[in-house]
């Protein structure tokens, strides 16, 4: 079983429109609700995928309703913590003439420290049947840096692979921690860091303690720095679509890789054609299987030079 763990749990809310102008109304077209967040978004895939899986995180008390419904009916397992105030929302405006999304990220409710150490205390007990750790997404206001390097060295106490895609100083620490995999984009790597290059980044998280770093290049496709190489790997054509979910799509692949040690440009390989084919989906968690089984046999994976670390 895979556990993920959504420190920043949202109501999904995407809107159809015909095409959108800034500065005018519009008429809705189509309108759905779902639970969402990073990690939710990844369990989605990896049900999708055939994996089993676990969901945790923090809900508010004022959807905690329309979020967990939705998620029994997806057939996502979850434990979900209650906490006070409204579980914050995500709304995507799909521009139906080219497939855009112009999306709208609320904050969310603070977590209190004792509900931190409750999440804590509940992958403790589910770790020891866990496969993978899968800790994805923002942190929530008021919450410590070290909260995702916390749930690291959770895992890595039951030598359960884990994977952290998050940004700022809870990435840094997560890396300090020993992380299997850290999953930023190539903006929140350089931001991160605050290096300019996408090798040295990724060589500093790894000298920290990241035992591989792989970054999302956006429409470019993906590149990994791990201690068997470097590879990079690019779809075969640039897709249009809502990119919303295409990350955690990518984290679904490169985490049920790692389970099977599967070799890492295969991962690779694997992460981006499942990006791609969430691309054409236009809500975050769902993948075209069709075009994600196209897309596997046409991705090009290409071996790196770069500055590595010998472990």
């Amino acid at each position: 079983m895979i556990l993920t763990v959504t420190p920043n749990v949202a109501l999904d809310i995407t809107y159809q429109v015909d095409q959108l102008i800034p500065g005018s109304s519009h008429r809705v077209r189509g309108v759905e609700e779902r639970a969402g967040g990073k990690g939710i978004n990844v369990a989605r895939v990896l049900h999708a995928l055939g994996h089993g899986t676990m969901i945790f995180g923090f809900i508010g008390s004022a959807t905690a309703a329309t979020v967990t419904t939705d998620l029994a009916r997806a057939g996502l397992a979850h434990e979900l913590i209650s906490i006070e105030g409204p579980t914050r929302r995500s709304i995507a405006v799909v521009d139906s003439s080219n497939g855009a999304a112009t999306i709208f990220n609320e904050a969310g409710p603070r977590v209190p420290a004792a509900k931190w150490e409750d999440l804590e205390a509940m992958l403790a007990a589910r770790l020891p049947e866990a496969t993978a750790l899968v800790v994805s997404g923002s942190l929530p206001p008021g919450a410590n840096d070290d909260a995702c390097a916390r749930l690291v060295r959770l895992a890595a106490s039951h030598r359960v692979t884990v994977l952290v895609d998050t940004v700022g100083e809870a990435l840094l620490q997560a890396a300090a921690a020993g992380a299997d995999i850290l999953k930023p984009n190539s903006s929140e790597l350089l931001d991160t860091t605050g290096l300019s290059d996408i090798a040295a980044a990724a060589t500093e998280l790894r000298r920290r303690g990241a035992k591989a770093v792989v970054a999302s290049l956006g429409e470019d496709g993906m590149t990994a720095f791990t201690s068997d190489g470097s590879w990079r790997a690019a779809p075969p054509t640039r897709v249009a679509g809502n990119p919303t979910g295409a990350g955690d799509a990518a984290v679904a692949a490169l985490i049920a890789g790692a389970v099977a040690s599967t070799p890492w440009p295969d991962r690779l390989r694997d992460a981006v054609a499942l990006s791609a084919a969430a691309v054409i989906q236009p809500t975050a968690g769902s993948f075209d299987v069709n075009h994600y089984r196209s897309f596997v046999h046409q991705i090009f994976v290409e071996k790196r030079h770069a500055p590595g670390l010998d472990r």
